[in-house]
């Protein structure tokens, strides 16, 4: 049952706890630095959760591609995308750029489970 839980509902809690709690810290400085060539680079708390975000979703979509049961799945993506939504749109603590990337982030899960739930189904009929 677990399984069918998106990994990105991690990164959506987290911008939940960290956004209603303490407010404007996504955009409090983790990791400031200078580049070779001169600029200064510097990594928020939201570019991090991002970044981590991306990776989530990558794990997401490799598990789609192994998953019997995606129906399950691309129910809770779907479930999580439309929450997300609701969040960015009715939470003024979630209308910020960074959730604004977070909610894309859970419909390209979305739209890449389908996709490949849709090919697989293709392969699995022209092989029969």
């Amino acid at each position: 049952m677990f399984t069918a839980i998106p990994l990105l509902t991690i990164i959506v809690i987290t911008y939940n706890v960290i956004a209603l709690l303490t407010g404007p810290e996504l955009s409090r400085s983790i990791i400031e630095a200078t580049l070779p060539s001169g600029a200064a680079w510097t990594l928020t708390l939201g570019d991090l959760l991002i970044l981590i975000g991306i990776a989530l979703l990558f794990l997401e979509i490799v598990k789609a591609t192994r998953s019997r049961r995606a129906g399950m799945d691309h129910a809770m993506s779907m479930v999580l995308f439309v929450i997300a939504l609701l969040e960015f749109l009715l939470v003024p603590a979630c209308g910020t750029d960074v959730f604004l990337i977070i909610t894309a982030l859970t419909l390209t899960d979305v739209i890449a489970g389908f996709s490949v739930s849709l090919s697989t189904a293709r392969r699995d009929i022209a092989i029969n």
